[in-house]
């Protein structure tokens, strides 16, 4: 198996970045929301969601453009993930929609039951959106039943096996540990000190659920460690993965809220390029027989598609990039509530 620095590979790169990115700055987003519940009062729930109040709905964009880009790159791979994901997509986005409603709504209305039922529905809503999140996730990496023509050949309910249920529960729990650190960086006084106790528990949480995964994933799905085989110096990036992550109490015990998020997005990048790396040159693969598996190749866009629309990522995700960092440096400092806050 050879690596080739193409057009198609670029693109994969590609794609994997703008989905990471939505890993890493969505997440922290969901994470809150599961987290969410865990507080007490009206005033602590209205910190939790204004902290992530101007940015939840910027981070989702990363989502739309990376769901654009593996369009445009890969159409059969899209085809084939979102036919065979439908129920769990709609599934997915209606959990997305109840949360952007929840947030807009719940401190419309003084009545103590009204703020409850958005506060649960952004909760519920949180928690299933990043658990269907791995469940995908999971059976990208294990394969699916795709057969010659590309469809996947299982129910709805297929999806959801062992293993795939496994990175669902790993992504709730990599979501929530996220999701406090940035409660933590935003947030100041009595919730500031209660979300600080958190984190420990999120971090212990995670670092047994991946603990476990990787066993599951060493000695049944041989095929994701195969370049880690053929290339050793790649182990270097499970080495940052737990490096960073232990990092994270070590910043916040010293105070320095900023670097242990900073060490929580590392973390998190570390764990979508060893999924990336794990699948290549995949996109999709097939149990039913790894000759119907869709690939960087096979399931491609033509080569003058591939050489355009890279000029146009090279102009677009800057911009989006700069979009991005422009929200954050103007809503940065500590959550204030006011007349304009949920």
């Amino acid at each position: 198996m050879t690596f080739a620095f193409d057009l198609n590979t670029i693109w994969f790169i590609l794609v994997g970045a703008l989905f990471t990115g939505y890993a890493v700055l969505d997440g922290f987003d969901l994470g809150v929301g599961a987290l969410h519940l865990l507080t007490k009062t009206d005033k602590e729930r209205r910190l939790m969601i204004n902290s992530i109040g101007p940015v939840w709905d910027g981070n989702e964009v990363w989502l739309v453009t990376g769901g654009g880009a593996l369009f445009a790159a890969f159409p059969r791979a899209y085809a084939a993930v979102f036919s065979g994901f439908y129920m769990a997509f709609m599934l997915f986005l209606f959990c997305l929609i109840f949360r952007a409603v929840a947030i807009e709504f719940r401190s419309k209305q003084p009545m103590r039951w009204w703020r409850r039922m958005w506060d649960i529905s952004f909760s519920i809503a949180s928690i299933i959106s990043s658990f269907i999140l791995g469940v995908v996730l999971g059976n990208v990496i294990n394969g699916i039943p795709l057969d010659q023509a590309g469809n996947n050949t299982d129910s709805f309910w297929h999806l959801f096996h062992f293993y795939p249920i496994m990175i669902g529960i790993t992504t709730v729990a990599l979501f929530m540990m996220h999701g406090a650190i940035y409660v933590v960086l935003k947030t100041e006084g009595e919730l500031h000190n209660k979300v600080r106790g958190w984190i420990n528990n999120t971090i212990i949480f995670f670092i047994l659920c991946y603990v476990f995964i990787t066993m599951i994933t060493l000695t049944y799905i041989p095929h994701m460690i195969q370049y880690f085989k053929m290339y050793p110096f790649l182990f270097v990036l499970p080495m940052l993965n737990m490096l960073a992550i232990a990092n994270i109490p070590r910043e916040i015990v010293r105070g320095k809220d900023f670097n242990a998020f900073l060490s929580s997005c590392a973390a998190m990048i570390a764990l979508m390029t060893i999924f990336g790396i794990g699948i290549f040159p995949n996109l999709i693969l097939s149990t039913i027989n790894p000759d119907f598996s869709l690939n960087l190749y096979n399931a491609a866009s033509s080569p003058t598609t591939l050489r355009i629309m890279l000029i146009i990522a090279i102009i677009g995700i800057p911009l989006v990039l700069a979009y991005t960092v422009s929200i954050y440096w103007i809503f940065r400092g500590k959550v204030k509530l006011d007349d304009h806050s949920y």
